[in-house]
Order: structure tokens, then C-alpha cells, then sequence
């Protein structure tokens, strides 16, 4: 009985770090240069909440959040919102071709990505902890025409995001 109480007291007491991002650029689970290096472009546009994205892709931008009660996202993000964080959305009018594409956040932040009014599954999710102007990039399949992407819990009044068609 002793023994079992102690594996679980293991188990539970390691289960916070099982829950931590890793650390450092390099532990992204694939490349993510490209979209490094479009987050810390120069001279992004900067968008009032709900402006457009830029039209040609790959693109990025500083998107200007609200807080996040006041926000008046187009859908309830699939995940609430934590008190004092902020939220906001962006159009993108017309993604070129069906295929995969990447959206990657410069902060931590929850995505929602729509397309003909249903929220989109991530294929791929990774997030690390100290590298210099990335924190989070997942990968969606999406398909031609119009998509709304969605951003929830972040921290900070702005978030840089990039959009890109994944090439690996």
C-alpha cells in the first residue's frame, strides 16, 4: 500500500513538467526559420481588431487585441477565455490554394481557425518557451477562399501572427 502511495505521489508530483513547453528554438518539432523570421520582420502592418491580413502569402502582423470581455469575437473561442487576458481576430480574404498552412503566434496565445463556419482541427501543435520572438506554431489544412483566424488568452494587448504554406 506504502509503495503504490508513493509511485502515485511520483507521478503526480512529476506531472507539472510533463506539462511545461520545452526550452529553446531548436525544440520546435519542425522548422520554424521561416516563420522566425517573418514574426521579427520590420514595419509589419498593424491591424485594429478585426482588420484584414495582408493578402499575399506567406505574410505577418501585429494584430492589436482588446480585452478579452470586450472583444466581440465573430465565435466563441472553443477554449474560455482566462480573466484579464486579451483577444481579437483577423480575416484573411482569400487563402491562394487548399493546402497546409502554418499559423505561428510571437506570444502564447489560444488559436481558433475558421473556415465556412466551423472551427478547423490543428494537424500539428508545438510551443516552446525561450526563443526570441516565437512561442507557438501550429499547422491546418485549409482549404481555397476566405478563413478567420481567432486569438484568445494572450497576456499582452498585441500578438504578432504569421500565416505560411508549409513546404516540408
Amino acid at each position: 500500500m506504502r509503495l503504490s502511495f508513493a509511485v502515485a505521489a511520483a507521478l503526480l508530483a512529476a506531472a507539472p513538467a510533463w506539462a511545461k513547453d520545452p526550452v529553446g528554438c531548436d525544440n520546435f518539432k519542425w522548422p520554424v526559420a521561416r516563420e522566425r523570421a517573418a514574426l521579427a520582420a520590420p514595419n509589419l502592418p498593424r491591424l485594429a481588431p478585426g482588420g484584414d491580413f495582408p493578402a499575399t502569402l506567406p505574410a505577418a502582423a501585429t494584430l492589436v487585441l482588446q480585452p478579452a470581455d470586450q472583444a466581440k469575437l465573430p465565435k466563441e473561442p472553443e477554449r474560455a477565455p482566462k480573466p484579464a487576458t486579451f483577444a481579437g481576430f483577423t480575416t484573411i480574404a482569400a487563402i491562394p490554394a487548399a493546402g497546409v498552412y502554418s499559423v505561428s503566434l510571437s506570444v502564447y496565445g489560444w488559436v481558433d481557425v475558421v473556415q465556412n463556419g466551423a472551427f478547423l482541427k490543428p494537424k500539428g501543435f508545438s510551443g516552446v518557451t525561450g526563443c526570441d520572438g516565437i512561442r507557438k506554431t501550429m499547422t491546418f489544412d485549409l482549404a481555397a477562399g476566405p478563413a478567420l483566424i481567432q486569438i484568445s488568452g494572450v497576456t499582452e494587448p498585441a500578438v504578432t501572427v504569421a500565416v505560411a504554406p508549409r513546404t516540408e
